[in-house]
């Protein structure tokens, strides 16, 4: 099958950057959400949400994009269709399928007027027995057609990381993909291969075990990146010990490599705190003990309170903290889950006086706190009113300070440096705590 139409279902934060990066390789794209906001703002080249690069990318080849409300133009109009809507955590760590249900059932409407071979294909992250379950029966009932003869179905996640979607999408890893049949797996591999600036590898499998994949790369990473944090608290505690160091010297192990090996504060963000706790759920109904996800989720949490109890160690009555970095990684201006944030919450329990600056995430952070913080312009005149000073996030127009926005300070006394991007700068007059290192 030569896919030459698409269509994305949901024109959120990875559904409008899908859409564009497609776009941009010469395929004619049609999105459908129902907020008639995101419709407009598509059909006028704009960004219905903020992403690095996407609005760029809209305005050069926002000719290829239509957005509607309506499902059945877009599955008459397209050979295939990516649903990629939210799936929230539920309270015992699993995904609610509600917005998928709802998508795959009216696509499936709109396939019973269609006679043609149309391939569907779930974005969003299940749990494994989703798709066999409960997505298949779904579509079939409602476009009375059998999956695999009449309509193609694949799983096929995505591995991004918010600030950096679009490069993520078109230089993948890997491609995963569970599929209802070998040829509507291969349509989309080949899909692919005219997408991606890379040349991934692809791993294609049967729904279930892509669906426990997906859910595991993620686990697996936020093991790996609390490994690391485990080795900072230690090294700091070692007179002579550096974790960058000794991470450095792990990840030139093959078996281990460099990547996500770094101390600092903890992982955050909308993917990988929900699927570790995921693995956490499916492992509890399968009877199968959950030690290391659970594990952990729960260092991952005490990472705050060992920040916290740093600068509870050194603030003085009336001094104010200031914290540079809000989101839950650099270049975003995501706060969900975001460590930085959780960092505010406990000062402002305890009544410190708090000043923050990020480069994208303040409207957002003052969405959440309101006046309850003092909100600064830059990075400079946020040092300039803090006693103490947390680097919080490694945000590249952090990196750029020098040495003498910190020296001309007057008020300045103390540094948390929780990313140790000025290890190297000697400051002489000033008290630096780089974490994962040991005096």
């Amino acid at each position: 099958m030569n896919i030459r139409k698409c269509s994305v279902i949901g024109l959120g934060k990875l559904g409008a950057c899908m859409a564009a990066a497609i776009a941009s390789k010469g395929f004619n794209v049609i999105g459908v959400d129902k907020n008639p906001d995101f419709v407009k703002a598509f059909n006028q080249r704009k960004p219905p949400i903020f992403e690095p690069g996407l609005e760029k990318m809209i305005k050069k080849h926002g000719s290829r994009i239509h957005a509607t409300t309506d499902y059945n133009e877009a599955v008459a109009d397209s050979d295939i269709t990516f649903i990629v809507v939210p799936t929230p955590s539920d309270p015992g760590g699993g995904f609610s399928l509600r917005h998928v249900k709802k998508a795959a059932d009216s696509v499936g409407k709109a396939l019973s007027k269609k006679g043609s071979f149309h391939i569907v294909v779930i974005t969003s992250t299940v749990l494994p027995g989703s798709i066999n379950l409960e997505i298949v029966p779904l579509i079939e009932k409602a476009s009375k057609k059998k999956c695999g003869r009449n309509f193609g179905l694949c799983y096929n996640p995505e591995f991004i990381a918010l600030g950096t979607v679009i490069p993520n999408f078109l230089n993948p890893d890997f491609i995963l993909i569970g599929e209802s049949d070998k040829n509507t797996g291969a349509a989309l591999e080949n899909f692919y291969k005219k997408i991606c600036d890379n040349k991934p590898s692809f791993a294609r499998m049967n729904f279930v075990n892509a669906e426990l994949t997906k859910i595991a790369v993620n686990s697996y990473i936020t093991t790996k990146i609390t490994f690391a944090n485990m080795l900072a608290e230690l090294a700091e505690k070692l007179p002579g010990g550096d974790v960058d160091v000794i991470t450095d010297a792990l990840g030139s192990d093959s078996r281990i490599g460099k990547r996500c090996l770094k101390g600092g504060l903890g992982y955050g963000g909308p993917c990988f705190p929900r699927d570790n706790a995921a693995l956490a759920s499916v492992a509890k109904k399968l009877k199968v003990h959950a030690d290391v996800p659970n594990a952990t989720d729960e260092f991952n949490r005490r990472i705050v309170n060992r920040v916290f109890q740093i600068v509870k160690a050194k603030i003085k009555p009336g001094e104010v903290v200031g914290v540079l970095g809000l989101s839950y990684k650099p270049l975003s201006n995501v706060i969900e889950e975001s460590q930085p944030v959780s960092l505010l919450e406990s000062f402002k329990k305890s009544g410190i006086k708090i000043v923050v600056y990020d480069p994208l995430a303040m409207g957002n952070v003052k969405a959440v706190f309101k006046n309850s913080v003092r909100f600064a312009d830059s990075a400079r005149s946020l040092i300039k009113c803090s006693d103490i000073l947390i680097i919080a996030n490694p945000d590249p127009e952090f990196v750029k300070l020098k040495i003498s926005d910190f020296s001309d300070s007057k008020r300045l006394r103390v540094i948390v440096d929780c990313w140790c991007i000025f290890r190297h700068i000697r400051f002489f007059a000033l008290d630096y705590i780089p974490l994962g290192i040991g005096k």
